[in-house]
């Protein structure tokens, strides 16, 4: 027998098809889509100006989008009609610096309102600030200025491959081919994600020429590998770029570390021969347990901070160097705790001495990270702050690369 349905059941029926959402455009829905109606052919040059005709529609003036320069010390105003230009302002002395380091939104009190200032996050890492200063600030324009923040970040990271004009805007001085060439071949400089973080940083940013880094986040498992080519100058510069790519390459095809190894040994070796080579460290991390495995060819070894101090050194067996036909490298093991920091480094950060002075030395270097790793900074200030310390302890020039890359097991 057919159920009866009753005529109430028919009336609601009736009424909930005749209804439909509220669609129509509200003024954040309206503001958000003047940036997205146009971001796929906007030219680069015209973010600027996009920029400034959005916060203009939300009440704010003085807009500007401040990018961070090639050695991280300053944050460059980005030209374009109706931003605000102005000189580039020191990160570690700036309230746009603090925005930047710490990647939270900072508001500064002016006499004529409110000046904001918010990170431009992409991935975790920081692509710059956005500044604005409005009569006043609520919630309302903290929740849009948040997104419009994000989408400006995601407009000069795709729009980056399309122009020179943002590398010329965060170029500080003259850049040797060799790091042209080294620039181009880097990851991001940071990824922050729930379960793992990876911040690096190459110095001299000017000349770098043989040291480079890759990482890599496929599914759970996050791939990292650093190495330092032997020599100086396009020849070192050429040597990482066929080390990396030959370390690109291994790892997509999902084979071992060991096999990893043995791929980048060969393609190092049939390119240059066997006088040549790069010293490499290659890891891999499972984000869910912490559970992390590595291979080391004559690379220094790593550095575990735990609970805010070096616990030890990763000291573990190796194997010769990338290009010199060394044994079936053993693969070292180690349990990560949560919030565990594994810094690797090159040799030209610790070798570095003063003319006639005795070398830099591990020693320092863990002085350093004891003592910047106590102010409780995010992974990629801490990085940031530890090249520069560094650097200044060494007279602040280098004759070599010196690079740092850090990892961080968040759980």
């Amino acid at each position: 027998m057919a159920r009866a349905v009753s005529s109430s059941s028919r009336t609601a029926t009736t009424a909930a098809r005749g209804r439909r959402a509220d669609r129509s455009e509200s003024f954040g829905e309206a503001l958000l889509g003047a940036v997205l109606d146009r971001a796929h052919e906007l030219a680069p040059h015209l973010i600027g100006p996009l920029v400034a005709e959005v916060v203009e529609r939300l009440g704010g003036r003085r807009p500007q989008v401040l990018l961070q320069d090639y050695g991280q010390l300053l944050l460059v105003p980005l030209p374009g009609e109706g931003l605000t230009g102005g000189e580039p302002q020191v990160i570690d002395d700036s309230e746009a610096g603090r925005c930047f380091l710490d990647a939270v939104p900072v508001e500064l009190p002016l006499e004529d309102g409110v000046r904001v200032h918010l990170p431009l996050l992409d991935g975790g890492d920081q692509v710059g600030v956005m500044a604005v200063t409005l009569d006043s600030v609520d919630d309302h324009d903290r929740r849009l200025l948040h997104r419009i923040s994000g989408l400006v970040a995601d407009l000069l990271v795709t729009k980056h491959g399309y122009s020179d004009l943002f590398f010329g805007v965060r170029r500080g001085e003259s850049m040797s081919v060799a790091a042209e060439i080294q620039w181009s071949l880097l990851p991001p400089l940071a990824m922050i994600m729930p379960r793992v973080a990876v911040a690096g940083i190459l110095e001299p940013a000017y000349d770098v020429a043989g040291d480079s880094f890759d990482y890599a986040l496929n599914d759970d498992v996050l791939h990292v590998a650093m190495i330092d080519a032997m020599g100086h100058g396009l020849d070192a510069a050429t040597m990482a770029t066929v080390a990396i790519g030959a370390y690109r390459h291994a790892r997509r095809l999902g084979i071992g570390l060991a096999e990893i190894y043995d791929f980048m040994d060969r393609a190092v070796a049939e390119q240059f021969g066997p006088e040549h080579f790069v010293t490499a460290q290659m890891m891999q991390l499972d984000t869910t347990t912490g559970r992390m495995q590595w291979v080391n060819a004559g690379h220094p070894s790593p550095i575990l901070v735990r609970d805010h101090r070096v616990a030890q050194r990763l000291v573990a067996p190796t194997t010769l160097p990338v290009g010199l036909g060394g044994p079936v490298p053993r693969i070292s093991e180690l349990g990560l705790v949560r919030g565990d920091r594994v810094l690797c480094f090159t040799d030209g950060l610790v070798e570095e001495h003063r003319s006639g002075g005795e070398e830099f030395g591990e020693d320092q270097l863990i002085d350093c990270v004891n003592h910047l790793e106590r102010t409780g900074r995010g992974i990629r200030a801490v990085t940031r702050s530890l090249s520069h310390t560094l650097k200044q302890a060494r007279g602040g020039r280098t004759s070599d690369d010196a690079t740092l890359l850090m990892v961080e097991w968040r759980g």
